[in-house]
Order: C-alpha cells, then sequence, then structure tokens
C-alpha cells in the first residue's frame, strides 16, 4: 500500500500511528508558477524545476532529484494494492490533488485500488486548517474512513486539471458552472483561485489586496502578519514562504506598495513591512497596481504579461474580465 501525502508534516505522525504501508510526501507546490499543457515527462519536470529553484532557493540538482523521485513513486502505483491519497479542502492541496487525480486518470490502475482522504474538517477541531494539526491517534482514524475515487472523479479532476491549466481562464468558469460535488472543495477553492487575478478596482488580487491591508492595520511583523493572513485567508492554504514571496512582490516595482529593509532573501520572521504611499493609493482604489508597475505572473496556465489587456477579476460581478 502506498499512500501519498499532501505534505511533510504528516509523514512522519502517519508512520507511527500503526498506518499500514509505505509513504511519499508530494514535493510541489502547483499553486504558483507555471502550468502548461502538453509537455512530455523531462519538459514537465524541468519547468517545475526552474520554478521552485528560482523562488525557494532551493538547488536545481536538489528539486531535480526530489521531482524525479515523485515521478519514481506515482510510477511504481502497480506494485501495490491499493494508493491512498491524503489531502485536504484548501486551493494549496486542491490543486495537487487535482494533478494527482488527472494522472491517475490516464494510467491503468489494473488491480491496484485508489482511495481518498479529502477532509474539510475533523470533530473537536474548532477552524480547522488541514491534516498537519493533528495527531497519530487523529490520523489514523481516518483511515478506516478513505473512501474508493469513482470514475465521475477522475473524470471531473482531468476536466478541472485542464481548465486550469489553460491559458484561457474562462475554460475554469465554465467548469464551476457544472456539478462539481463529486469533489466537494472543488468548487470553492477554485473560486478562490480566480480572485487571485488581479481585480478591475485596483489590479491586486486577493491575497495582495489583504497582505497590504493587514499591513496598513499594524502587522507589519512577518511573524505576526502570516498567521494573521492565514486565519482571515484559509482557503488559500498558503505557506509562509508563498505570502513572503507576494510581500517581496509588493515591495519591488516602478512604485513599490511595501518597503521593507530586509536583506533576507527567504522567509524572515523578524522583517517588517510598511505600506507605501502607493500602496495606500492602490488599497483604497485610487490607483491600479498593474498599470503602475506591469504583472509577469503565472496564475495556472495563465501568463499575465505587462500592463493592459489582462485578464482580471470583476469583484461587482464575480467572474473574469479581459480588459
Amino acid at each position: 500500500m502506498l499512500h501519498i501525502l499532501n505534505g511533510s508534516s504528516i509523514e512522519e505522525p502517519l508512520r507511527e500511528s500503526g498506518v499500514p504501508g509505505k509513504f511519499f510526501s508530494f514535493r510541489d507546490a502547483l499553486i504558483a508558477g507555471p502550468i502548461i499543457a502538453g509537455l512530455n515527462k523531462e519538459q514537465w519536470r524541468q519547468l517545475r524545476v526552474e520554478h521552485l529553484a528560482s523562488s525557494y532557493g532551493v538547488e536545481p540538482n536538489t528539486c531535480d532529484q526530489q521531482l524525479s523521485e515523485q515521478s519514481e513513486a506515482l510510477e511504481s502505483y502497480s506494485t501495490h494494492d491499493e494508493v491512498v491519497l491524503w489531502f485536504e479542502h484548501d486551493l494549496f492541496c486542491q490543486l495537487n490533488l487535482l494533478y494527482l487525480l488527472d494522472w491517475f486518470a490516464h494510467v491503468d490502475l489494473a488491480q491496484t485500488k485508489l482511495s481518498l482522504v479529502n477532509i474539510g474538517e475533523f470533530p473537536g477541531k474548532e477552524n480547522f486548517r488541514g491534516l498537519g494539526e493533528l495527531n497519530e491517534k487523529e490520523l489514523a482514524s481516518l483511515f478506516p474512513q478513505r473512501q474508493m475515487v469513482t470514475a465521475t472523479q477522475l473524470e471531473l479532476a482531468s476536466a478541472a486539471w485542464r481548465a486550469f491549466s489553460s491559458p484561457d481562464p474562462t475554460s475554469l468558469e465554465s467548469i464551476l458552472q457544472t456539478d462539481t460535488s463529486s469533489l466537494p472543495f472543488l468548487s470553492t477553492a477554485m473560486s478562490a483561485h480566480l480572485r487571485r487575478f488581479p481585480n478591475t478596482a485596483n489590479g491586486l488580487g486577493q491575497i495582495e489586496n489583504k497582505s497590504l491591508e493587514l499591513v496598513e492595520n499594524g502587522r507589519e511583523l512577518f511573524s505576526d502578519l502570516f498567521p494573521e493572513f492565514i486565519a482571515t485567508e484559509p482557503v488559500y492554504g498558503l505557506g509562509d514562504s508563498q505570502l513572503w514571496l507576494t510581500l517581496v512582490n509588493l515591495s519591488e516595482g516602478n512604485q513599490p506598495l511595501l518597503t521593507t529593509q530586509s536583506d533576507n532573501e527567504r522567509v524572515s520572521p523578524t522583517t517588517t513591512f510598511k505600506i507605501t504611499d502607493a500602496g495606500k493609493a492602490v488599497l483604497n482604489g485610487r490607483s491600479d497596481f498593474v498599470r503602475l508597475n506591469g504583472v509577469d505572473q503565472w496564475l495556472g496556465g495563465v501568463h499575465l504579461q505587462g500592463s493592459d489587456r489582462l485578464w482580471r477579476w470583476d469583484n461587482e460581478v464575480g467572474r473574469l474580465k479581459y480588459c
């Protein structure tokens, strides 16, 4: 039996819980960086290696080895009687889950069973945020509750992954107009993804807007800002590295929205961010971040570039616009 986990934080507790099998933690973070459809295995791995190495400061060779090990783990599925996927409700996890379900949809499982632990709450855990909050006994209690993955789930996951990978994000909006109940957290997570696009009011996505708002309201120290962000925007499931990169991006450009005195290229809890006059103007809707600084960002298969004619999110109508 092979268990593919949403992150390394639950690997050791599961090993010690008595749940049988081999354990492998998913190594990529598909919430960020380029997602390009139609690549072969080597091209895809190289694409993701370049992103992970440049964004998180990991040595390219290390990244390549980790993603190669991930491919080997997936391709070993036929040697196991069952593969169990352990994921949760937030966008970070749901995107990785979609990738995996799509991967398994395109192989011959033969006699190998594919099952899923996919939760958004746990008894006694108020404001449940993820599997990493659970101890050995609690994690073990989820194992007998796992459910076999259905053909309907595989079909939906493949359609959703294709839409997420598409350079046309309206295909994802179309998916959300269909019945997505077989993957109960898909609709909420993908709706949150669409709100990451620059909005029509000020050119910032929801993550950037919330970050600016928290800094303006006094959460200037990263060690204060990060927990407050994940408490107010749990749907994204961001780690400290992803939020750090967002803040760094807002601190760059022709007219930065934040300033920082940090010399650290990587996450530093003691770093302080302060909102600039330009940041206040953007946050209040008097200026537009994209027009001030341009944008160069991948959101799934969509590469946002430049300062004009981009896909944007319109909060008033609740959908994307190309403008």
